[in-house]
């Protein structure tokens, strides 16, 4: 069972859905290759950086705060792909892309629950959220979409 973050409060919209942000962290502006880590439940799969929105956050804030957390990644804040609703789970999550800066050696979920990020080709970052997260393969699927937005 995965455990609240101390000072953690989860917001609402006002349809009742849980507000979350996400990166799509990516190497370059070529958008070529993704950064997924793993999971906090089962680290056997891979996932988007992301997580809850505090309140009075910038969705784009928490993002970026979310990929530094999550997979030790820091960079520029690009576009927002949109926000996407997981009906089963009731949140709607806010995805934004992000050119990757700078990637620590150590980061928190590393050290407190044996995170591990890795770089996939879009393809095989689609094929690899595929399996469990549809919500989220949808997300990394919106960077093969013609006349994307720069």
């Amino acid at each position: 069972m995965v455990k609240e973050k101390p000072n953690s409060t989860r917001t609402y919209d006002a349809d009742g859905f849980r507000r979350r942000a996400a990166c799509i962290c990516v190497k370059d502006d070529s958008e070529q290759e993704v950064l997924l880590v793993s999971g906090s439940r089962d680290r056997s799969l891979w996932v988007v950086p992301g997580g809850g929105i505090e309140p009075t956050e910038d969705p784009g804030v928490a993002a970026v705060r979310e990929c530094f957390e999550e997979a030790g990644v820091k960079g520029n804040l690009g576009r927002c792909l949109g926000t996407f609703a997981n009906e089963e789970r009731k949140t709607r999550t806010s995805v934004f892309v992000m050119v990757a800066t700078e990637i620590l050696e150590d980061w928190d979920d590393a050290k407190t629950i044996g995170r591990k990020r890795k770089w996939f080709s879009v393809t095989e970052a689609i094929e690899q959220l595929s399996r469990h997260k549809p919500v989220q393969q949808a997300y990394v699927e919106m960077l093969l979409k013609p006349g994307k937005v720069t």
